[in-house]
């Protein structure tokens, strides 16, 4: 059953030390159905203690396009599924203008459990990035998804993702919207959505969303 708790996560204290790493939760076989079951018991890192759940990728297995994410937002956590949130919305808005059809799409996140603070008064929940640690230790699922779908092109969504599949040094804001090669294939580097809803000029950031999604349309061409 997923976990209820509602505390800040991350609040026990961490050892240093210790690798976290989610590779022994892995399946030796199976496609996507079978890492989405194994990976609901993931305890690879601390952050399962306070998500409501596991949030693993989601669309077809045929996808030519995946989207990669930083981690899961509140509903996502609480709807156990990638991008159903405000920032979600607008990245499908900003598929469809940039000709991308979601139906040949898979989302997913670099990091699959929520992480967060709570705010004064014990109710809201406020996204905190999640650490090197954390992302290393759920990178293998990631890489699991991305051999089972074999995308075309990989859509990199914000700093977070772009370090856990383009390396530390790479800048979005610098190197985004240009095909770059990954172990895993064809990347292009963009704004992740949430980012667009928090830029005090709205309307430029979401044309330049849709002008890289548009460099990926013609990479699919």
């Amino acid at each position: 059953m997923p976990s209820t708790n509602t505390g800040a996560a991350g609040s026990e204290p961490d050892d240093p030390g210790r690798r976290y790493d989610a590779t022994p939760y892995l399946p030796a076989r199976g496609g996507l159905p079978a890492h989405r079951r194994a990976a609901a018991g993931c305890r690879g890192c601390p952050l399962h203690r306070e998500a409501t759940q596991t949030v693993f990728g989601a669309g077809t297995s045929s996808a030519r396009t995946v989207f990669v994410g930083e981690q899961p937002g509140d509903q996502e956590d609480r709807r156990g599924e990638p991008f159903v949130g405000p920032a979600g919305r607008l990245l499908r808005k900003a598929m469809a203008e940039a000709g991308l059809a979601e139906d040949q799409a898979y989302f997913t996140n670099a990091v699959k459990h929520f992480k967060f603070t709570v705010a004064a008064g014990g109710r809201r929940r406020i996204h905190k990035a999640p650490n090197l640690r954390e992302m290393t230790a759920c990178r293998p699922w990631l890489y699991a998804e991305l051999r089972l779908v074999a995308p075309e092109v990989i859509v990199v969504l914000g700093a977070t993702a772009a370090k856990a599949l383009l390396g530390p040094s790479f800048r979005v804001t610098k190197e985004r919207g240009a095909p770059v090669g990954s172990e895993h294939g064809t990347a292009v580097a963009t704004v992740h959505p949430s980012a667009i809803l928090r830029s005090d000029d709205r309307a430029a950031a979401y044309a330049g969303l849709v002008t890289d999604l548009r460099t990926v349309a013609g990479l699919l061409a």
